[in-house]
């Protein structure tokens, strides 16, 4: 198998970013954007001024900036270290079930399978067996019919399907349709521990500020029914030793799963709540 490396992931991660993010964005009004870029960029020169910054840092400033667009990093930088924050804005008025970043690694359009579903994924795949199950319910706790459950999650090496080579292109990725009750039931693997990719240029900003590079253990999730809310998110296990200083700051008490022991693998049980639209 092919070694994954940040400028394959970042390129895949910028290329999907383009061909699926874009479409949606609409003009912004200039008032808006003068707002927005004058503000950080007067952060910026605060940041200069208060720290004393030097020529060389300046320039090495420059040469990392350049280097993540060369290694196609942005998506990583933004969702890794920005997202967060966004998220917290966007859904600072719902209701029901919390939600998180979504991170560079989505794709759209996974393969289809109903409320009791398996995740695609290798014969020999990695991993604990995990059931992922639930329900999807509105604000008044009455079921939401045929709910979209969107699943995604890297193997057990922490590498993404369309991310990284000699992965089968739907592994672990699915999208199951809850029941009449808005239940469903999901096989897949319990996930690992990962560190981001640290060959690039994200990885040399966390080298040079002592920072590690882990995320803890996730399930990544997108759920959706028309006339609700989607709602984007991630779900974690407990006892990570990751979970308190997650690299992407994107970890949520109300995120962390139960997971029981089985004899054939690990249960876990999750129910979503969706805000009206």
């Amino acid at each position: 198998m092919s070694i994954a490396t940040a400028a394959a992931s970042g390129a895949s991660a910028t290329e999907r970013f383009q061909a699926d993010k874009l479409l949606g964005v609409g003009e912004t009004p200039p008032e808006r954007v003068s707002e927005l870029a004058g503000e950080v960029i007067a952060a910026i020169h605060e940041t200069v001024r208060k720290h004393q910054v030097t020529y060389d840092e300046y320039n090495a400033l420059k040469a990392w900036l350049i280097g993540v667009g060369q290694d196609g990093e942005w998506p990583l930088f933004l969702d890794v270290w920005i997202e967060h924050v966004v998220e917290e804005v966007a859904n600072a008025d719902r209701s029901g079930s919390k939600g998180t970043i979504e991170g560079p690694y989505y794709v759209p359009n996974a393969p289809k399978q109903g409320a009791r579903a398996r995740m695609p994924m290798r014969a020999d795949e990695a991993g604990t067996p995990l059931l992922f199950q639930g329900q999807v319910t509105d604000l008044s706790g009455a079921p939401v019919p045929g709910a979209k459950i969107e699943l995604w999650q890297a193997d057990a090496a922490g590498f993404y399907s369309q991310f990284a080579p000699g992965i089968p292109e739907w592994n672990l990725r699915i999208t199951a349709i809850a029941d009449e009750e808005g239940r469903y039931w999901i096989e897949t693997i319990q996930p690992a521990p990962y560190q981001i990719p640290t060959d690039g240029s994200c990885g040399k900003l966390i080298a040079a500020a002592g920072w590690h590079a882990w995320r803890p253990a996730h399930l990544h999730l997108k759920v959706s029914a028309p006339g609700r809310q989607l709602i984007t998110t991630q779900l974690y296990f407990p006892g990570d030793p990751h979970n308190g200083d997650d690299i992407a700051s994107a970890v949520k008490p109300e995120l962390m799963l139960d997971v029981v022991e089985g004899e054939a693998g690990n249960v876990t049980t999750y129910d979503f709540v969706l805000d009206p639209a």
